[in-house]
């Protein structure tokens, strides 16, 4: 294995690794296009952008972009300038933005015009973070003060790179927390290098003549790895799609590229084959898969292999170690378990006391890597509890066959994750509340019919409202007007009472094992 360089700056590093292929196609999204020597001179402008506007090194600019070329042009350029970018999830709500925008005290928003309204009232929520805004793809009259990015680049000069070390903070990415607020995680120069050393080459296996397509968006610690640090390692071509990636668009970029690395996540697999517009094997060119975000049903990999004639690499990865650290290899896949360790990479199995657990036993996961992040930025609590000394805490449960095979056996805690995002049941439960309608609630996750883990709140109603299905309906549309919409519950059951312990706290785990025992 190649050693980090002790001082890089990742994205001089991708503009160097292809520079001879300045004519190759890096980028297509829906609209556009960039060669590797476009998206070098762009990267190299956005810096320049930056310092003239007055960022300095080590200040934070916030990312709220579709995934479009003006992503990785943004991204890059703020490494480039040494400023760290702030990449956020482009499916949060304005409360979740302006919380974003304090807690990071960023200096500069480059936002994607869709996205302006809901950052503009962030912005009035959260007064005095940002100094300028940038607004990509600008389709209407731009807020006053506000810049053009393409104006903006078209008039910036070519800035040198910044030197950096390979520890040096490069990027943030925000990951959810056990109360619902963010986290803002931090990661460095050499965390992207490592996850392309250790798991996109040898074990994903991307090549310079591979054409990268994924469902998961740049934001996502996985998505990034997918659509940017991978393929740009080795010089090949991505495919980007700003839209959310139902299985018709999907089916559309998969028909019209035909990328050979294709990245989703169970949901979409799983929606996929049901669709009635399924193409067959012969429209697409797909010589391998990935899956992550949650664990991959053994039902849907071996009927999309053999639909598809190519393998899912189901594996689990993390916002705190950047990306995949657990993967089935290709020739020695198991659907149904999550793999092995990539070479790298230490996994360990404790039980509540930190001690090992037994063979075939069930025990919390612990990780140990080049790419763990550095910090949970302001949360030294949380921090602690995670990240201890060498190893990571990732708060999921796993098994270890006789093989060396890890199966996942749930969350360490009471946070679901649904279709790769985690959603904190305290946050769902204190929207239900506040619903006249409502007296208590308590929300789990449940595995649906594919064997995918959805929302499910338990509800005690206060007297007078209905138990039945107008009232559930009203219910979710309620709380998806105040959260983000993944995080509704899909289900929801009336019930008298909620079980408890002696001190009136709400034991999810009991209805947990009800959910069990009617399978």
């Amino acid at each position: 294995m190649n050693t980090c360089p002790a001082e890089l700056n990742f994205a001089s590093h991708l503009a160097a690794l292809n520079a001879p292929r300045a004519a190759k196609l890096a980028y297509v999204d829906d609209t556009r296009q960039l060669t590797y020597g476009e998206l070098a001179e762009r990267v190299a402008r956005m810096a320049g952008a930056l310092r003239q506007l007055g960022l300095r090194r080590e200040e934070r600019v916030l990312l709220l972009m579709q995934d479009t070329v003006d992503w990785p042009v943004a991204f890059l350029g703020a490494l480039h300038a040494g400023v760290v970018p702030v990449a956020v999830n482009t499916l949060l709500t304005a409360e979740d933005y302006a919380y974003i925008l304090s807690h990071s005290r960023v200096r500069a928003a480059l936002v994607s015009d869709a996205l302006l309204p809901v950052l503009q009232t962030a912005l009035t929520q959260s007064p005095g973070e940002v100094e300028h805004l940038i607004v990509s793809q600008a389709q209407a009259p731009l807020p006053a003060g506000a810049h053009d990015l393409d104006a903006l680049l078209a008039a910036a000069p070519l800035a040198p790179a910044v030197r950096t070390l390979s520890d040096e903070i490069a990027f943030w990415l925000y990951s959810s927390g056990s109360t619902g607020k963010p986290k803002g995680v931090v990661h460095t120069h050499g965390n992207l290098w490592h996850t392309a050393e250790l798991y996109a080459k040898p074990v994903l296996g991307i090549r310079e003549d591979d054409v990268a397509f994924s469902a998961a968006k740049l934001f996502f610690a996985y998505g990034l790895g997918n659509g940017l640090t991978f393929p740009l390692s080795v010089g090949a071509t991505v495919v980007l799609m700003a839209e959310r990636p139902t299985p018709q668009a999907v089916f559309l970029r998969l028909i019209r590229h035909r990328p050979t690395v294709f990245y989703g996540v169970p949901t979409l697999y799983a929606s996929m084959l049901a669709a009635p517009d399924l193409p067959p094997r012969a429209q697409v060119a797909m010589r391998v898969c990935t899956s992550a975000g949650e664990a991959l049903p053994r039902d849907i990999g071996e009927r999309f292999s053999r639909h598809f004639g190519c393998e899912i690499l189901d594996g689990i990865g993390s916002t705190e170690m950047l990306h995949i650290f657990i993967s089935n290899r290709a020739g020695q896949l198991r659907y149904g378990t999550t793999g092995k360790p990539v070479p790298g990479y230490e996994v360990q199995l404790r039980d509540d006391n930190g001690a090992p657990v037994a063979a075939g036993a069930i025990g919390d996961l612990y990780i140990k890597g080049p790419s763990a992040a550095l910090m949970y930025w302001n949360n030294r609590d949380k921090t602690r509890q995670c990240f201890l000394g060498d190893w990571l805490k990732s708060g999921d449960k796993y098994v270890c066959d006789d093989d060396g095979y890890y199966t996942y056996a749930g969350r360490s805690d009471d946070m679901i994750k649904v279709s790769g995002q985690y959603v904190s049941p305290v946050e769902v439960e204190n929207i239900l509340v506040q619903h006249e309608a409502v007296l208590e609630a308590a929300v789990i996750g449940v595995p649906d019919h594919d064997g995918l883990v959805k929302t499910k709140a338990y509800v005690v109603l206060r007297p007078g409202f209905a138990p039945d299905a107008q009232t559930g309906a009203e219910l979710q549309r309620y709380v998806k007007q105040h959260l983000a919409p993944f995080k509704y519950p899909r289900q929801i059951d009336f019930t008298d009472e909620l079980p408890k312990t002696a001190t009136g706290k709400i034991q999810r785990f009991r209805l947990r094992q009800l959910e069990q025992a009617a399978l």
